[in-house]
């Protein structure tokens, strides 16, 4: 299972956020490309970015942020937030992103991912965010009737590279990953799923890994506080 390391950009800075609330933000370093580098020394395989002001704002705010860190590390990186047309997503995968994730466009703009898949194969990710088991979009500021399994069968021969599944319930409140329901997703769907909110503990790492059908997990705040030593969590995830 990978473990990908979380930046989320919010005007500027490295924050998280705290149930998805931009009012409830904590920043944790003021040098997003300097984190990026810290934790590429530590040995992660993929880094995962978030633009949270593109994701209210429907386009790109911290791009000249991201392209700093491209600039910075090596590493791989999926990108989310403000990605909702075709020019954005050629722009980002072109400027070296290696995968886009595409959130509010996949409920609302089915046509675009499939034919982004078309376009780049492999490099399109799909990012689900519930709460309350129904799918929030527009950087989870509103509520669809779709659950989660209902957006994941839509893109089920689509040629999707992961879908993120995000509890936004659990999201940046160290409250434990959604395991059931990740795990449920995961079964209903041959795309590759991999979890994301409430991971607080190395135990939280090796139980999402134990399900069996989770390809990978996002941590952020777990990381920032130091309640997850990301170098052991490698190492431990690796064995």
């Amino acid at each position: 299972m990978i473990l990908y390391p979380a930046i989320d950009l919010k005007d500027g800075q490295c924050v998280r956020l705290r149930l998805g609330d931009m009012e409830q933000s904590t920043v944790f370093n003021e040098d997003p490309a300097g984190q990026a580098q810290d934790f590429a020394k530590a040995g992660c395989e993929w880094l995962h970015l978030v633009d949270l002001n593109g994701a209210f704002a429907g386009k790109p705010v911290n791009a000249e942020v991201v392209e700093g860190i491209l600039a910075a590390v090596d590493v791989p990186v999926q990108l989310g937030g403000g990605i909702r047309d075709m020019a954005t997503i050629d722009a980002w995968l072109e400027r070296g992103v290696r995968r886009v994730i595409l959130g509010t466009a996949a409920v609302k703009d089915p046509t675009l991912v499939k034919d982004a898949c078309r376009d780049w194969p492999g490099r399109v990710a799909v990012g689900i965010d519930a709460k309350g088991g129904k799918v929030a979009v527009e950087g989870w500021a509103e509520v669809s009737e779709m659950t989660a399994e209902e957006l994941a069968a839509r893109f089920s021969d689509s040629g999707v590279a992961a879908i993120i599944h995000t509890d936004v319930d659990r999201d940046g409140v160290l409250a434990g990953p959604n395991i059931a329901a990740t795990s449920v997703l995961a079964s209903a769907t041959q795309i590759p799923v991999i979890a994301s909110g409430g991971v607080s503990s190395l135990d939280d790492l090796l139980a999402l890994r134990a399900a069996g059908n989770i390809t990978g997990a996002i941590s952020g705040r777990a990381l920032y506080d130091g309640r997850i030593d990301l170098g052991e969590a490698l190492m431990r995830l690796a064995t």
